[in-house]
Order: C-alpha cells, then sequence, then structure tokens
C-alpha cells in the first residue's frame, strides 16, 4: 500500500485536523509541504510539527510533481481563486466546505474551471461512523421507501448533505420554509478548552422544513450542539417498513413480525481489551454496516471521516478513481443553506431552482 502524499494551503485550525491525521498514520499519509504566507505562522508550524512551508502557491505548484493533489483549507472568500490556479495547472484539489462564499461564486467557480478539472470536496459528516452506517441503513431497504428525515447534528451545508445523503435526493427543487428560537443555555466548553465559571449565554435554535416533492426533512440545530455536555445530537429516518431513531431500529420482516435492534458501535481497548484505543466500525444484526478505513489509527469520529476524504481523494487523484463528493454536491448544498438562511430571515416559504451546476 503506496503513501498518499499531499501539500496543504492554510494553516489555520482545520488544517491542523489533516496535520494530525497524517502524523497518526504515517503508513498512509504525508505532508509534503505546507503553504502559508505568513512567515511566523509558517515558522511556528514548522516548530510544532515539523513539516515544511513555503510561502507563495508558486511555489508548491512548481513541487507537483512531488504529492498528489493539495488540500485547500482557507476561509471561502479566497478559496475559489486558490482552486482555479491549482485547476490550471492540473492538480487535483481537495476543497475544504464550503468551496465559496455565496451563491454567485459558487456559480462562477463552477463556469470558471478548466474542462476536466478533478476537485473534491472535504465535507466530512457522511463519512462519520455512525453516520455512514445510518445512510447505509437508508439505502438498504430494510426500512422500506424512506420518505422523511429529522436531523439535528450539524450546521449548515454539514446538516443538509445529511438529509440528501439519506432521503437519496440529488438536484431536484426543494420548497423551503424556517425559523429561529432564542434561548438561554449554560456555556459549556468551546475550542478554547472547559469552561472557567458558571456563566449563561443566548442559544440560537434553527429549525427549517425541506419538502422534496413526496419526500420531508426537517433540519434542527443550534451550535452549542459541537461541544455542549448538555445538547444532544438527534437522527430520525422514516420508512415505509420500519424507522430509525438515533440509534435504535424498527422495522417489519414482514406485516406480521416487527424487529427491534440497534446499531451497535463496535470499540477496541475497553474493559482490559489489549488491542489498543480505536474505532472498528458500526454492526447491526451481526452485519458490518461500516468498517472504519482509518483503523487502527487512534482518531475522533471527525477525523475518522476526513481521512476517509484523504484516502477516497488519494484514489481520486491517483487513478481517476469514483468521485466521493463533488463539487456540484458541495455547491447544491451550499446553495440549499443559503435558501434555508433567506427562509428563516424573511419568514418567508423559498422555493430553490435546478442550478447548472448539475451538469458538471
Amino acid at each position: 500500500m503506496s503513501i498518499i502524499s499531499f501539500g496543504i494551503v492554510g494553516g489555520g485550525w482545520r488544517a491542523e485536523f489533516y496535520i494530525r491525521i497524517a502524523k497518526a498514520m504515517p503508513d498512509r499519509f504525508h505532508i509534503h509541504a505546507i503553504m502559508v504566507r505568513d512567515e511566523q505562522k509558517g515558522l511556528e508550524l514548522e516548530a510544532k510539527w515539523g513539516i515544511r512551508t513555503v510561502r507563495t502557491l508558486r511555489q508548491l505548484m512548481e513541487e507537483s510533481g512531488q504529492f498528489s493533489f493539495v488540500v485547500v483549507s482557507v476561509p471561502r472568500l479566497v478559496a475559489p481563486e486558490i482552486m482555479h490556479e491549482l485547476a490550471e495547472r492540473g492538480i487535483p484539489v481537495l476543497a475544504e466546505t464550503p468551496p465559496a462564499a455565496d451563491i454567485a461564486s459558487l456559480q462562477a467557480l463552477c463556469e470558471s474551471l478548466p474542462k476536466g478539472a478533478r476537485i473534491q470536496v472535504a465535507e466530512q459528516y457522511l463519512f462519520q461512523p455512525m453516520h455512514a452506517a445510518r445512510i447505509k441503513l437508508a439505502h438498504s431497504g430494510k426500512l422500506g421507501e424512506v420518505s422523511q428525515v429529522q436531523v439535528s447534528a450539524a450546521h449548515d451545508y454539514h446538516g443538509i448533505s445529511l438529509i440528501r445523503q439519506l432521503l437519496g435526493i440529488g438536484f431536484e427543487p426543494a420548497e423551503i420554509s424556517g425559523q429561529d428560537f432564542e434561548s438561554m443555555l449554560m456555556k459549556g466548553p468551546s475550542r478554547q478548552g472547559d469552561p472557567l465559571e458558571e456563566q449563561m449565554a443566548p442559544s440560537i435554535q434553527r429549525i427549517a422544513t425541506f419538502r422534496f416533492g413526496n419526500k420531508l426533512a426537517v433540519y434542527d440545530f443550534t451550535g452549542d450542539q459541537y461541544f455542549s455536555w448538555v445538547r444532544r445530537s438527534r437522527m430520525l429516518v422514516r420508512g415505509s417498513k420500519g424507522e430509525l431513531v438515533d440509534n435504535e431500529i424498527s422495522y417489519l420482516h414482514d406485516f406480521a413480525t416487527p424487529i427491534y435492534t440497534e446499531l451497535h458501535r463496535v470499540d477496541t481497548g475497553h474493559h482490559g481489551n489489549l488491542e489498543g484505543y480505536y474505532h472498528r466500525g458500526v454492526m447491526a444484526e451481526g452485519e458490518w454496516l461500516y468498517r472504519n478505513p482509518a483503523a487502527p489509527a487512534r482518531l475522533s469520529d471527525d477525523e475518522i471521516a476526513i481521512a476517509t476524504c484523504l484516502l477516497r481523494m488519494g484514489d481520486y487523484a491517483a487513478w481517476n478513481g469514483p468521485s466521493f463528493y463533488s463539487l456540484a454536491e458541495a455547491s447544491q448544498d451550499h446553495y440549499l443553506a443559503l435558501l434555508m438562511d433567506q427562509a428563516i430571515l424573511t419568514g418567508k416559504t423559498i422555493h430553490s431552482t435546478v442550478m447548472e451546476w448539475i451538469s458538471e
């Protein structure tokens, strides 16, 4: 198994996910270089991680023969220009989400890229272990025809990507309505660490419905869920023969035989197990619904999902492997998220249209 070598543009909080994954999986990944314009930031990254940095995109592109692709992890306002420059040089790109800031920028990016540009987007939520297992179950037919999902697990385009994956929705139009609700919540941990004192703060909940013909989705999320100890994620997948509620499955084997089971997470290293501490996969009724491709690396679920994107990007870049989350898919999810913003802000029902990027 060959090592996947890649470059990174950007040195922020999100870029460090890729660095941690590469360090945890040295037999699978190697970071050739990181491009950061700020010299002090570059020196800090070199000292912290032992990875060479460069200051310009030109420097990185001149070394393109030494890596398979470039991860673009920069703010959405500047990402399209960098993606375009890399694509013009024929360098495959794995872009962070979202790939552009607004609808006009998404359209401009899709229209301006050279023909044959090899771009994928690192939407990780559909590859998180439990979500990946839920998606496989939804597509298995065991629940019958899935017509409704309720997703309270991720914000904006991330949540919508899960909605479309679970419902099996492509680029068809949607009818969108929504509202927000403010309540008080005691502050919990954040990117900066655990809370240091008791403090109440406003918590904004966003609720929206998406009707795709005869299929319905409910989006329900508050940003506190990512770190909070008391705000949990929730999932419902409802089909004609059964449903999934979080990890519990109920379905009809036949009209007179209900089956009750659950998604079972398989982790090693518990209760004296000496295999090491890592995630192995997700099972239900003796069947693997998901196997962790990053095992036995010791990674969080989000890092496993990003590692999955990197592994798939390695195949995509090396031998024109299958697309796993295209620029068109990313554009559609962000487009629907932006329309959701409009629906919540105005209180009106918004109708999406079929966008040009579906021909990509």
